[in-house]
């Protein structure tokens, strides 16, 4: 039995066909530029890729096109070897801990949290009714990226706000990435042969994040009411004075929503350097780009400090482990930011942190006195198997 996950997003969708028991992906697609003049999908199915180059008006016509896909490339989605379809799911607010089954009740319930999350949760509700109306016979499941972090300690959740705006605006930390943390995290108990860890994972990709996990339960984590706050990221500013936004609105031309998009879209590695990949800013600052290579320490700073106040929070640190684009690929990064942390004990086998793979691995030393890990992210596959837990 395989698990259809889909991740909807504004103008996408992401999807693969996955084996819950094995972890194989099976086939896998992509749907870009829904709405614009010219639409592009993309189908793998074994060896064999289908590209379609034709306009994408909508989240329907996009996904009756990729099972269309399914029926002439393969593999068929009609002959009951589905279990389910997942569905990945950015906000779930104070009300998910897990994932749920998808009833009406839970459609409403994440289109009223759009609030909260609205760059992601309406585009995953109009993939979700989409998908629903598909195909109907299967059985449809949220998976949250904010279930891990549901449960984080009150002293680590709640800001210090009004407490009656704050309830009445549900506005707390959610954290978001949580199925990858939770996975990773999983993940490096396994390769450590450990239960016990007291962990930190770094989610380094386009957007970025961290946590702290002990013993396998989230007890901190850095994004917040929405994915802007915490670490530096491509387009992100991360952690800022609250200030700047007031400052901006009464002694600049920007709008609010304008503020927003400069935030969110504008700043980050891209606002200090003009990119907002990593390799690119590398590029740069390679080639002599002082502001680059400012943008890399301002970037390593902030997790450092991050692993820091984890450490504390926790009582003790016991790994840390790199995930993501970035995390699983920038040997050079890993390698700077180990230097950062010599005081913690840490050092890294260069010859380990060199290699690329698609293999969990421990890249320390035997001395090191926190094991540094790699571990790739399959929040696919993750999706798949929460799924399955439901159906």
């Amino acid at each position: 039995m395989s698990v259809l996950v889909i991740n909807s997003g504004s103008s996408s969708i992401k999807y693969q066909l996955v084996d819950p028991e094995s972890g194989a992906a099976i086939a896998s697609g992509l749907v870009e530029r829904i709405g614009e003049s010219s639409g592009h999908i993309e189908h793998t199915y074994g060896e064999v890729t289908k590209e379609l180059n034709d306009p994408v008006p909508d989240h329907g016509v996009g996904l009756e096109r990729v099972l269309d896909l399914f029926e002439e490339v393969g593999p068929s989605l009609t002959d009951g070897s589905i279990a389910a379809v997942g569905h990945r799911v950015v906000q779930g607010g104070k009300y998910f801990d897990g994932p749920a089954l998808i009833d009406d009740s839970v459609e409403d319930r994440i289109d009223k949290l759009s609030p909260l999350g609205p760059l992601h949760n309406p585009a995953h509700l109009a993939g979700i009714r989409v998908a629903r109306k598909l195909l109907p016979s299967v059985p449809h499941v949220a998976v949250f990226d904010t279930a891990f972090f549901q449960q984080l300690p009150d002293e680590a959740a709640t800001y210090a706000l009004d407490r009656e705006v704050a309830e009445k605006y549900e506005i707390r930390r959610y954290g978001a990435h949580g199925t990858s943390h939770h996975y990773v995290s999983g993940q490096a108990s396994k390769l450590l042969g450990r239960d016990d860890l007291k962990q930190i994972v770094l989610h380094l990709g386009n957007g970025a994040s961290a946590s702290a996990v002990v013993n396998g339960r989230a007890v901190e984590t850095s994004m917040g009411l929405t994915p802007l706050e915490g670490l530096v990221m491509g387009g992100r500013t991360g952690d800022i004075d609250p200030a700047v936004v007031f400052h901006l609105a009464r002694n600049s031309d920007l709008s609010i929503d304008e503020i927003d998009n400069l935030f969110n879209r504008q700043s980050g590695l891209k606002g200090l350097t003009g990119q907002n990949d990593m390799r690119e800013v590398w590029n740069l600052a390679d080639a002599g780009d002082a502001n680059a290579r400012e943008a890399l320490d301002v970037y390593e700073h902030r997790l450092v400090k991050y692993i820091g106040a984890y450490a504390a929070t926790m009582g003790g640190l016991d790994a840390i482990t790199f995930t993501a684009g970035a995390g699983e690929n920038d040997s050079r990064l890993r390698a700077e930011v180990a230097e950062r942390l010599a005081y913690f004990g840490v050092e890294i086998n260069d010859e380990k942190n060199s290699v690329r793979s698609k293999e969990a691995r421990d890249i320390s030393t035997p001395n090191s006195a926190v094991r540094i890990l790699v571990i790739p992210t399959n929040e696919e596959l993750a999706i798949a198997r929460q799924s399955m837990t439901l159906v």
